[in-house]
């Protein structure tokens, strides 16, 4: 799978869970770290874990291990690296104190569409 097929997969997955304002930045030319970031927000704890372990479940299932996460402990940031693709799901007042999109402000960016 490439790099833009799992972010695009992450993307449907978090919508299952009903993540909210859903950004994905191509971060390829400006860093190696990886090729997309996916940028998620929910609004409690309880949801961005549930987002976060949808996410996870879905995707070992289909083959695909994640290389990294953290943020469990506390449940208003999740991190989950899949080494090209980096997820980030935050509750909204972190993801506005932290201001990720503007940051990687030179990343190209789309806004995905809430589905209904």
């Amino acid at each position: 799978m490439t790099s833009r097929a799992l972010a695009e997969r992450v993307i449907d997955l978090a919508q299952d869970k009903k993540g909210q304002q859903i950004v994905l930045m191509d971060i390829s030319r400006l860093t190696t770290i990886a090729d997309f970031f996916v940028i998620v927000s929910g609004d409690s704890n309880v949801q961005i874990k549930a987002i976060a372990d949808h996410i996870t479940d879905e995707l070992l299932n289909e083959g695909i291990r994640i290389y990294h996460k953290e943020g469990y402990e506390y449940q208003n940031w999740i991190l989950l690296d899949y080494s090209d693709v980096i997820v980030h799901i935050l509750k909204k007042d972190i993801r506005k104190y932290y201001a990720l999109e503007k940051l990687w402000a030179d990343a190209k960016m789309s806004f995905i569409t809430e589905t209904v």
